[in-house]
């Protein structure tokens, strides 16, 4: 493998000017610096990035830690995170975490071992154990998608409660009154700060404690079947869902299927995020959606500045607004006088 002195000696100069044409530091003449380039290029020569960095304290590479990269809102956001970071002359290393706590764990170990310059984290839990790792190191870390209580720490995320609480307003001014939540883990912001919005505009529709159902799981399809069919075993007045995600939702219109009943017709169905055109020949859910491509350029941003010394002196919560899309599962206006049908033990609206 050729070495910088090797270079030197095709282009007939000192291994510092070759150091210097190669990073783009210090004075040299743009003759020499393109001999420099172009005997690099002839001999296959390759700078040794490690002892670059190891020099300048400086990788050029940033760790996304994700809770679930299959889900396509968190693929925009690696989508996003990669295209700001590549602009600016940096590299991205994902991780994937399955909102579990023990491997957020593991993984900012890694890469604060491996000296990533900053990180980006969608928190599993609280996040508390991965913020504290990363000020013991002194690596900068944005927050991306959910809410860290009572910690200083910069985060940019959507607005869980305001989302949910216009589709919950939605399928209240519907007419719907027996409403089913099925929500992601009790104790993640996300899922906290949607069933706050969920909540607050049943208050204010005056909707009793004993017509509410919310149910706690898994950001997953698996989870939201099981609870979509657990909702509808438990409140046989059901008429319309909250999915808290679109991997739930999409467990949620499975279920419904599965009882015999039909979306919008007997069960309306409302959900967070959207789901690309690339998997949905026909877009058909009402939803809540975040600027997650938005959401990641602007964590990105923050974060370099964090990594370049040049970010505010005081931590940055930003909340970007949701997008209410209406479509058809959310159906048309109820009608309360319709009659009930029962189907395999289940109840629907028959039809008129």
């Amino acid at each position: 493998m050729p070495t910088i002195y090797d270079v030197a000696r095709r282009a007939g100069v000192a291994p510092i000017t070759v150091s210097r044409a190669i990073n783009n530091t210090g004075y040299i003449r743009q003759a020499t610096r393109q001999r420099v380039l172009t005997a690099a290029e002839e001999l296959g020569y390759v700078p040794n990035r490690l002892a670059s960095s190891l020099r300048s304290r400086r990788t050029n590479v940033l760790a996304l830690v994700l809770a679930d990269i299959s889900n396509p809102f968190f693929t925009l956001i690696a989508r996003g995170v990669e295209d700001t970071a590549s602009d600016q002359g940096f590299m991205v290393i994902y991780c994937n975490t399955d909102e579990s706590e023990d491997e957020e764990q593991k993984y900012i170990d890694l890469v604060l071992q491996n000296r990533v310059d900053g990180i980006l984290l969608v928190p599993s839990g609280g996040g508390s154990a991965a913020i504290e790792a990363t000020r013991r190191n002194r690596t900068p870390l944005v927050v991306i998608d959910r809410r860290i209580p009572e910690v200083e720490v910069d985060s940019v995320r959507g607005d869980s409660f305001g989302g949910a609480y216009e589709l919950g307003r939605l399928l209240l001014n519907l007419g719907h009154r027996r409403i089913a939540l099925l929500n992601g883990p009790a104790g993640v912001s996300t899922a906290d700060d949607r069933q706050a919005g969920f909540n607050s505009a049943l208050d204010e529709a005056g909707v009793p404690a004993s017509q509410r159902l919310g149910l706690s799981g898994r950001f997953t399809t698996l989870s939201g079947r099981e609870m979509a069919l657990q909702a509808i075993s438990q409140e046989p007045h059901l008429t319309a869902i909250l999915a808290a995600n679109n991997f739930i939702a999409l467990g949620a219109l499975q279920a419904i299927q599965e009882c015999g009943l039909r979306v919008p017709e007997d069960i309306a169905l409302v959900g967070f995020d959207d789901l690309p055109e690339a998997l949905v020949a026909f877009p058909f859910l009402t939803v809540a959606t975040q600027p997650a491509y938005e959401m990641a350029q602007k964590a990105t941003g923050l974060l370099l500045e964090r990594v370049a010394g040049t970010g505010p002196a005081e931590a940055q919560e930003i909340i970007l607004p949701t997008r209410l899309i209406v479509r058809q599962s959310s159906g048309g206006r109820l009608d309360r006088d319709k009659p009930m049908n029962s189907v395999h033990g289940k109840t629907r609206m028959a039809r008129k």
